[in-house]
């Protein structure tokens, strides 16, 4: 029973992070996009990064990526079986 809470923690871990790289883009404004900058700084450095809305997004997104995945391992499409024949390699 450990082992499979343990598994689906870092399973939803893995998919949390992914979607954090996937949302740290969306709605960052540069210095240099911005108009402003303090001196000795970097152009490209972000004026603000909104870190807190990402966070809930990332949350949210992994969320459901992982329902969804959950629901298709429970119905039967994700089983290793399944997969090793889509990828035609033996079982």
């Amino acid at each position: 029973m450990a082992a499979q809470i343990s598994t689906a923690l870092a399973i939803y871990f893995v998919i949390w992070w992914l979607a954090l790289f996937l949302t740290l883009p969306f709605g960052v404004r540069s210095q240099h996009e911005d108009g402003g900058g303090a001196p000795g700084t970097d152009p490209g450095a972000p004026v603000l990064t909104g870190m807190k809305v990402k966070l809930i997004w990332t949350t949210i997104i992994s969320a459901i990526i992982y329902g969804v995945g959950v629901s298709a391992y429970h119905a039967g499409y994700l089983s290793l079986e399944r997969l090793t024949k889509l990828m035609g390699m033996p079982f």
